[in-house]
């Protein structure tokens, strides 16, 4: 039977790990990243794939670093046949990728060569582009650079957040890995190389980057609102407090009143909307500083002047 070690964090990572035990794969340890504090009580959380291994019985390891000794020989204990990652969150040194026979996979949530790195699916929303999918690719030493075994597309709804795209791509790549992964050890598969002029990068999002500019037109902060929900928002400042844009959409019709510059509130039927760059943003769910997300009819009843108010 197959040795598989499995390496994930998130919940992307989750449905993966979830397929290769329901097929009967021999998962013989998992590398998740190490328990953090999370939310507003700063409580230390186990990863989601740390739950889901712990609850299969499966040995757990979480080193803070692959790039020692320690870990690498921890590995090495484990005589995996090959390595399957998923959002693991840290990169494969050269000593790790050489260790299995079979090598290790990598489960990409975009279509390599697009957006290589830590946000792909945050970052194929920012682009408006209407499909995206997975890769499973041979990880090499560099950044989601390796030759790419199989891929899937899927459409983006025009209401997909990155929670939503998440959860289908996470499906998505789940199915892939099962459908690929037993080619691929029967050595049915020729590996194909990313074309590299192709390639596009999504670093790693900063929570500054949930700032609303107001210049920009209506449909670019409508996808930023989409491709940074859940985390980290999109906000904006109303009185000086933290106002968060849940849900919105662009509007094209909507007759802008004469002199209304950008972050201009102003009333459309059942609501409101901020006047950008080009366009106005309807405002459908909101939530201030400490307050419940809220839809902006209700929102609207409790924020006296926030018609005709300017947002920064």
């Amino acid at each position: 039977m197959t040795r598989v070690v499995f390496m994930g964090t998130p919940d992307f990572a989750v449905p993966a790990l979830a397929a290769l035990l329901s097929e009967g794969y021999d998962v013989v340890g998992v590398l998740t990243r190490p328990d953090r504090p999370a939310g507003r009580g700063q409580r230390v959380e186990e990863s989601p794939v740390k739950r889901l291994a712990r609850a299969n019985g499966l040995p757990i390891l979480q080193p803070s670093t692959l790039r020692d000794a320690e870990a690498r020989a921890a590995v090495l204990e484990l005589q995996p046949d090959v390595i399957t990652v998923a959002a693991y969150g840290l990169l494969l040194p050269q000593a790790l990728l050489d260790l299995p026979g079979h090598g290790c996979l990598n489960i990409h949530g975009s279509l390599l060569p697009r957006h290589r790195g830590a946000a792909p699916i945050a970052a194929a929303i920012l682009a408006g582009e209407a499909a995206t999918g997975v890769s499973i690719m041979r990880v090499d030493a560099g950044l989601d650079t390796g030759p790419v075994l199989a891929s899937a597309s899927l459409p983006i709804d025009p209401e997909d957040t990155t929670g939503s795209l998440t959860a289908k791509l996470a499906a998505l790549g789940a199915r892939l890995l099962i459908a690929t992964l037993p080619r691929w050890l029967r050595g049915e598969l020729v590996p194909t190389p990313q074309d590299d002029a192709q390639a596009t990068l999504a670093p790693r999002i900063a929570k500054e980057a949930g700032q609303i500019d107001w210049n920009q037109p209506a449909v670019a902060i409508e996808r930023q609102v989409r491709a940074y929900s859940p985390w980290p928002s999109a906000y904006t400042y109303w009185r000086g407090q933290l106002l968060k844009v849940h849900r919105s959409h662009a509007d094209f019709v909507v007759e802008v009143p004469a002199g209304a510059g950008p972050g201009q509130v102003i009333p459309v039927l059942d609501g409101a909307a901020a006047v950008a760059g080009s366009g106005v943003l309807r405002l459908d769910e909101v939530q201030l500083a400490g307050k419940r997300v809220l839809p902006i009819s209700t929102f609207l009843r409790g924020a006296s002047g926030f018609i005709g108010s300017s947002l920064k």
